[in-house]
Formats: structure tokens, C-alpha cells, sequence
């Protein structure tokens, strides 16, 4: 299994959330936190500080945090909570200010004098919009460092606009923090199964000798969201659907898919084979792109209707990218990265279609498939033919299923905010971002995105609630993609579980 990179923290440490009073703090890190103290996986002492330009007294916090924080409506639950706001604290301060920080500061040396550790641990959770991370990493090391124990920092997406920018932001962290201090979060690297897939391709020689190019015709990463910007179109229009979620969380799941067996599990050596396979991927050309931007339907509100979004803008809220891994293995194999707003369904899978059976005693007979649901419902489940039952040889398609809240139903799945954070605090980097993967990936993503923003590609319109733009069936079939047409029914007891995977 995955081995530390740093030493973890075991007897104390003191976490400060900065940004507490936003949206991202109190829906995600907080509870997160909560749910690992709940669990006993933080450190013996713990202490967590929120640190924001909102001014409020530390009752008012707790109270806007409570409210986010599940499964508190039991005896034990209203314990854990108790317990765990009595660890949790609240500082105002700027973030351009060193007298903040060193009010910050004064305010942790306090907490740690109180201990018996001699090496007291700070853990740095940036829950902040990108403007600010350079400002808050410089007056965090000049005015928090901790010169006695250990000092982490967790930067979220997204790194940067395109290769220079992220170029120019990482080398004035790094001027700051050292790599091994340096925690860049995907929170997608947390969910259950992208972790798997480490599993499911190097424990199972079966699954992945079948992951070449020559029994794969192409694969599929889709993101669907049934809801649009709500309200934070003017933010969302800066960075758009490529930035947000295609250059980091998709393409992430791509290089774990793709990559070759790595020489252990440790985190050096997982990143290392995450760079390799990048490497074989050429920037993305016009030609396989397809964007869209959503309209107002079913009594949903158009993206341009946001008045904060600019009537002209060629932002898109839905692409589709064809990306090409160059590598012995995956040479000639198309890889689909779908991701979108406002679509018909909320849901994120990978579908790898395998090339066609050789034609003789079968005709038009479906494609094999390899679906891994990363959400919701978590499931892996192979589409395969059989013999329909009875005395004729007829085949009917069937599937191998593995869906995770049947077969593991009194077992927990951890948010992945919950696996992240446990993964910094023992200084495990496996599950973040390193600087070169960084730098690979934003090479291959950069140029499309100078085109887009230059207006070179335009946005198709797509209806709020549609599967995207119309020409989006067209799109993918150019690659190989073949969607099953069979007239099976499932049996009744079976139709709910398969609905919507043909």
C-alpha cells in the first residue's frame, strides 16, 4: 500500500483552515475534519483554527460550521460534535497583513505551550480563491513557519490559468515551500474509485491485459452535472468547463488509467509513472473538440441570462476533448474527456469499449464494456453477451456487476476530503498533485484553451437539461464509439439496477 513520503503527524498538530467562512471550508473541510475526528484519525492533539476576514466571535462560527456537520442527530453524534467544536477555533485577519499573521501566530505558540510535544506540527489548509494563494503562502512562511516541527501546506485548484501562469504561481510557492511540504489537492484523487483503480488494474492480471490497444477501441471520461452556474457565472466565466474540471480532475483519472504498473505503491513512484504516460500525450488539436454553452429551457435560466456573465462571452459550460496517448500500449486508442453543466443527469464514470467481435457466426452483436461509476452509487460492472435462456442459441446482452452499496452495504465510503486530509497529515503525497505532473498536463491542455479564449473554436448551444450539444452523438462516433441499439428487456426484477447503462 501507499508508504509516507514525510513523516506523519502522530501526537499533535494544529490545522488552520483559511478561508473558514467560505463555501468550500464549510461544506467540504469541516466536515471532513469533523468526520475524522469522529472516526479518531486526527492526531492525539488536534487543535483547528479558521482563519478568514470575516469578523465573528468563535460561537457564531460554530455555529455556521454545525450546520454542515452530518450525523450529529444521535447520542454519539451529538458528543462527537460537542467534542469537536471545543478543538475548533476562529481568528480574524487579512491576508496581504504580516500583523494578521503574526496575531496567527502568537495565537498557535499559546496552544502549543499547553502541550507536552516538543515538536509541535502545522498543517495549512488553503481554502481560498487562486488571487490570493502566493500572498497567503509568503505571509504564512514569513510570519507561521514553525521552526521546531513540521510544516505542511494544502493549496486547492486551480493552479493556475495555463502553463505560464501556473509556471509563474508554482515557482513563487516553491521559492517558499519546499515540494515535500507542498500539498496540491484534486479532490477527485480522494473518491473511492479512482483509488481503486490502482487496484482493480495491477491485483487483476485478467482486467488489465485487456487495457491495450489491441482489444480497446476507445474510452470515454464523462462528468455530468444537472445544474448550471447558479449564480456563479461571472467566476465560472474566468476559468470555464476545460479549467475547471477536463485539465485537473479528468485528465488525473486518464493518467491513472493509462499509466504503466508503477515499481511500488509509494507516492514517488505512483507520480512517476503519472508524468511518463502525460508525456506521450500531444496538446489537443481543434479538430477534436466540440464545445457548448447552455440556453435557457425547462424553466432554467440560460447561461448569458447571469448578469454577471458577459453577453459575448465564448465560455464554454460543455466540451468534449479527444485526447491521444502516444504510448506502445495505447497508440491509436481515442480518449474521450466529456464534462458539462446544466446536463441531463448528475454523474461521473469511465466506459472503455473494446473493439468488436470478428465477424463470422456473430452479426451486430454489442461491444464489450468496461464501465467504472466513479459517482454517484459507486460500481464497476462489465457489459459481455450470453445465450439467452431457452433452446435457441440467441444471445442477449448481460452484465458482471460490482455495485458498491449491494455488495458492501455495511460499509462506510470516506468523502474524499476526508482521504486527503488524513493522506497530509501522514504525509503521504500519493493522492496529490506533484509540480511536473502539473507542468505536463497544463503543456497539453494550453493550447486549446489560448484558442478558445481567442475565439478560434465556438461554443455549439445545448438546452439546460440535454445531454449536451447535437452534434455531440456525431462527435463521438467519429471516434470509434458505438452505442448499443438491442431491443432486450430486462427482467422486471432487474430493470431499476440496469436502467440507464445501454
Amino acid at each position: 500500500m501507499p508508504t509516507p513520503s514525510a513523516p506523519a503527524f502522530e501526537n499533535d498538530a494544529i490545522i488552520v483552515v483559511l478561508g473558514a467562512s467560505g463555501d468550500l471550508a464549510k461544506k467540504k473541510t469541516y466536515p471532513a475534519l469533523f468526520n475524522l475526528f469522529s472516526l479518531g484519525l486526527l492526531p492525539k492533539e488536534t487543535h483547528i483554527i479558521g482563519y478568514a476576514r470575516t469578523k465573528m466571535d468563535v460561537a457564531t462560527f460554530h455555529e455556521k460550521i454545525s450546520a454542515y456537520l452530518k450525523g450529529t442527530d444521535t447520542e454519539e453524534g451529538k458528543a462527537n460534535k460537542e467534542g469537536f467544536l471545543k478543538i475548533c477555533d476562529y481568528i480574524s485577519g487579512q491576508y496581504d497583513e504580516d500583523a494578521s499573521f503574526q496575531n496567527l501566530n502568537q495565537a498557535m505558540e499559546r496552544i502549543e505551550a499547553k502541550t507536552k510535544v516538543g515538536s509541535p506540527s502545522r498543517l495549512f489548509y488553503m481554502a481560498l480563491p487562486p488571487n490570493v494563494f502566493t500572498v497567503v503562502a509568503k505571509g504564512l512562511k514569513n510570519n507561521c513557519y514553525s521552526q521546531k516541527g513540521q510544516n505542511r501546506i494544502v493549496i486547492e485548484k486551480p493552479f493556475g490559468k495555463d502553463l505560464e501562469s501556473s509556471r509563474e504561481m508554482m515557482g513563487k510557492l516553491k521559492d517558499l515551500w519546499k515540494e515535500d511540504e507542498t500539498f496540491r489537492i484534486d479532490h477527485y484523487l480522494g473518491k473511492e474509485m479512482v483509488k481503486n483503480l490502482l487496484i482493480m488494474r495491477f491485483a487483476n492480471p485478467l482486467l488489465e491485459a485487456g487495457l491495450t490497444n489491441e482489444l480497446v477501441d476507445n474510452v470515454q471520461i464523462t462528468f455530468k452535472e444537472p445544474f448550471g452556474t447558479e449564480g456563479r457565472g461571472g467566476y465560472f466565466d474566468e476559468f470555464g468547463i476545460i479549467r475547471d474540471i477536463q485539465q485537473n480532475h479528468l485528465s488525473q483519472v486518464l493518467s491513472i488509467l493509462a499509466m504503466e504498473r508503477p515499481k511500488s505503491f509509494s507516492s514517488e513512484d505512483i507520480r512517476d509513472e503519472k508524468v511518463k504516460v502525460l508525456k506521450f500525450v500531444p496538446p489537443i488539436k481543434e479538430e477534436d473538440v466540440l464545445i457548448g454553452q447552455y440556453t435557457a429551457a425547462n424553466g432554467k435560466p440560460g447561461y448569458k441570462d447571469d448578469d454577471t456573465v458577459p453577453k459575448d462571452s465564448n465560455c464554454p459550460t460543455f466540451a468534449a476533448l479527444t485526447l491521444w496517448v502516444n504510448s506502445p500500449r495505447w497508440k491509436g486508442v481515442p480518449f474521450i474527456l466529456k464534462a458539462g453543466k446544466a446536463l441531463d443527469e448528475a454523474k461521473v464514470e469511465i466506459r472503455i469499449q473494446y473493439k468488436d467481435v470478428t465477424k463470422g457466426i456473430f452479426k451486430d452483436i454489442p461491444r464489450n464494456e468496461l464501465v467504472i461509476r466513479i459517482q454517484p452509487n459507486e460500481a464497476v460492472y462489465l457489459k459481455m453477451n450470453a445465450k439467452k435462456p431457452g433452446l435457441d442459441t440467441n444471445t442477449l446482452p448481460a452484465d458482471l456487476d460490482l455495485t458498491y452499496k449491494e455488495r458492501f452495504s455495511e460499509v462506510r465510503i470516506p468523502e474524499a476530503y476526508e482521504a486527503l486530509i488524513l493522506d497530509a497529515l501522514n504525509g503521504d503525497h500519493s493522492n496529490f498533485v506533484r509540480d511536473d505532473e502539473l507542468d505536463v498536463s497544463w503543456a497539453i491542455f494550453t493550447p486549446i484553451l489560448h484558442a478558445i479564449d481567442a475565439g478560434k473554436v465556438k461554443n455549439e448551444t445545448y438546452e439546460y437539461g440535454s445531454r449536451g450539444p447535437a452534434s455531440l452523438n456525431d462527435f463521438i462516433a467519429k471516434y470509434g464509439y458505438k452505442r448499443s441499439n438491442d431491443s432486450y428487456e430486462w427482467p422486471t426484477t432487474n430493470v431499476q439496477k440496469v436502467q440507464g447503462r445501454m
